[in-house]
C-alpha cells in the first residue's frame, strides 16, 4: 500500500499516522529512537507491507501487470490501490478527503522535527502538488507515476500504467475491495497489540 492507506490504516492516533508514513525512510533497527508510538507506527507499516506482499489477491493484481512491468509491478499496484481507497475515501471516512489530507499535512508540519532527512526533503514537494488528494483521480495518478518513473531514470515506465488502470480498472478496483477488507481487520488486530 501506499502512503494514504497507510495513513488511514493507523486510525485516529497521530503519533501512529506519523510512524506509518515515515516508516520507508527509516531503515533496520534506526526506529528506537523515535517515541513510542510513532515506533509502532513504523513498525505497524513493516506488518502492513509484510501481509500485502503476501496476499493472493494483490499477488493477482501485480501479475496482471508483470509481463509489461516487470519487478516495478508491486509498486505500481501500491499506487493503484491508494487510487482506489481515494476514489472511493466517503466509504471508508466520515471526514472529506481534501480535509483529511490538510489535516494530514499539518500535523506533519507541526512535528516537522520528528521526520527523518528524507521526509523533509519530500514533504514540501508533497503538500504543494498535493499527492495524496491526486490519489483520487486517474489523472493524479498518472502524475504520481510520472513522477515515480523519473526516479527510475525512466527505466520503469511507470507513468503508462494509467493504460491497464483504464483497460482493467473494474477488475483492479474488485481486488483492491476484496483486498482492503482483509487488510483493515489484520491492521485492528495488530493495533491492539501494540
Amino acid at each position: 500500500m501506499n502512503y494514504l492507506a497507510h495513513i488511514y490504516l493507523s486510525g485516529e492516533d497521530e503519533q501512529l499516522k506519523i510512524g506509518n508514513f515515515i516508516a520507508d525512510s527509516v531503515k533496520g533497527s534506526k526506529f528506537i529512537g523515535f517515541p513510542e508510538k510513532v515506533k509502532n507506527g513504523i513498525i505497524l507499516h513493516r506488518a502492513i507491507d509484510t501481509f500485502t506482499d503476501s496476499h493472493p489477491v494483490v499477488k493477482k493484481s501485480v501479475h496482471r501487470l508483470f509481463p509489461v512491468y516487470s519487478h516495478y509491478s508491486a509498486v505500481i499496484i501500491d499506487i493503484l490501490y491508494d487510487h482506489f481507497l481515494a476514489a472511493n475515501w466517503s466509504e471508508y471516512s466520515n471526514v472529506p478527503l481534501e480535509k483529511y489530507v490538510a489535516e494530514f499535512y499539518e500535523l506533519l508540519n507541526e512535528n516537522f522535527e520528528l521526520l527523518p532527512k528524507r521526509v523533509k526533503h519530500f514533504l514540501p514537494y508533497m503538500i504543494r502538488d498535493n499527492w495524496l488528494l491526486n490519489y483520487a483521480t486517474i489523472e493524479g495518478i498518472g502524475k504520481i507515476l510520472f513522477q515515480m518513473d523519473q526516479r527510475t531514470k525512466n527505466r520503469s515506465q511507470m507513468q503508462l500504467a494509467t493504460t491497464e488502470l483504464k483497460l482493467y480498472y473494474s477488475e483492479f478496483e474488485e481486488e483492491f475491495r476484496s483486498f482492503f477488507t482483509d487488510l483493515e481487520n489484520f491492521c485492528s488486530e495488530e493495533i491492539a497489540k501494540l
